[in-house]
């Protein structure tokens, strides 16, 4: 399936589900010679993992990374790097009862009516039980794009009403929901306890920032930065919504105040603002990448439901087992990935131009 596949010249495929065996990946197109070994992916795949605190799902998933092929002695080898991530702590059982009833919010309908078949056991290739493989190619992404001083972080900006009012980037990894501001972290966790309480569940909006950018990363047509930055973040299942830079704000700006003046700093080309979220005309402009995405909240809620089964049979669905209440915390390292492997893409592309 091409839909498994995201890349040009760093491709990342996925595979497995989410009470399936394992999941995994396979990074194809990484350089050779790029220190890499399971410790630099476990870090991350232990940010994403279940269980971490009060407001995520009990699921208990070590999510052990296994190396198989494309590194030797720490070093990757430029061929294909194969990852496992075994399941081992997945209850099927809960998910019996929903063999022949859609789950609303959940993509069950939309794989029968793609497919003719679906995996009902967690929802299968749709849980976000995926993500963990995108986790795993997003560490060797961003060691790649760690080599030209490039990085990506992601916080918690928003949970329901409760928005962050000061950012101090220390703060994102000491409390629950990650996000850069304390005393609103204390408040944002305290609206999803309350509505995992009331049996509901809440979303938010998740900030993405990509520093150390050279300008000249991106195509000017099909391939513009900002538009794989955007498909591969809006491929993350709960993502609703994506903008750069003041986003959806422009719409009720005028030109003089939307454009980012310009001015040269060390024979550079440099912009005293960045409203246009540090790409032009899906080219990298050098400044920050700033990305915000919109997390829905989490369609698995225990609140009665109305909904069908296969046959059009009318169901009132109440679902049981272990959900996270607030996507927005596990969801910041999955799309710091995503934003990592479509940056390192973009910067092998830009390498192989002749003379770069």
């Amino acid at each position: 399936m091409l839909g498994n596949t995201i890349g040009v010249l760093f491709r990342v495929t996925t595979f497995g589900e989410s009470h399936g065996p394992a999941v995994g990946c396979v990074v194809d197109g990484c350089p050779p010679g790029v220190e890499l070994c399971e410790q630099d992916i476990q870090l991350q795949l232990d940010r994403r993992r279940p269980g971490q605190s009060n407001i995520s799902t009990s699921r208990s998933e070590p999510d052990r990374c296994e190396i198989l092929s494309g590194v030797f002695e720490g070093r990757t080898t430029g061929t294909p790097i194969a990852m496992l991530i075994r399941n081992q702590d997945a209850e099927s059982g809960a998910y019996e009862p929903l063999r022949d009833v859609y789950r609303p919010g959940h993509a069950d309908y939309t794989y029968q009516a793609r497919y003719g078949i679906r995996d009902h056991r967690g929802g299968g290739r749709a849980s976000g039980r995926e993500t963990a493989a995108r986790v795993a190619a997003g560490a060797v992404a961003g060691a790649v794009i760690a080599l030209d001083d490039m990085e990506v972080y992601a916080h918690t900006v928003k949970i329901g009403s409760i928005e962050a009012k000061r950012f101090r980037r220390a703060e994102i990894e000491r409390n629950p929901v990650r996000c850069a501001d304390q005393q609103t972290a204390m408040a944002m966790a305290q609206a999803v306890i309350e509505a995992q309480e009331a049996g509901d569940s809440l979303g938010g909006v998740v900030e993405v920032v990509a520093t150390g950018i050279p300008p000249g990363l991106g195509e000017p047509v099909f391939s513009k930065l900002d538009a794989e930055l955007a498909s591969a973040l809006m491929g993350i299942g709960a993502v609703k919504g994506v903008e750069f830079g003041a986003g959806f704000k422009v719409a009720q700006m005028r030109g003089s105040e939307m454009n980012d003046p310009i001015y040269m700093k060390n024979k550079k080309v440099r912009m005293s603002s960045n409203r246009s979220g540090g790409i032009l005309g899906g080219i990298s402009t050098g400044e920050d990448i700033v990305m915000r995405i919109a997390v829905k909240p989490t369609p698995s809620i225990s609140l009665p439901q109305r909904t069908v089964d296969h046959d059009g049979k009318r169901h009132t669905l109440k679902i049981k087992g272990r959900h996270d209440p607030c996507i927005c915390p596990r969801i910041v390292p999955v799309a710091e990935s995503m934003a990592a492997i479509v940056l390192a893409d973009h910067l092998i592309r830009l390498k192989s131009i002749a003379g770069r």
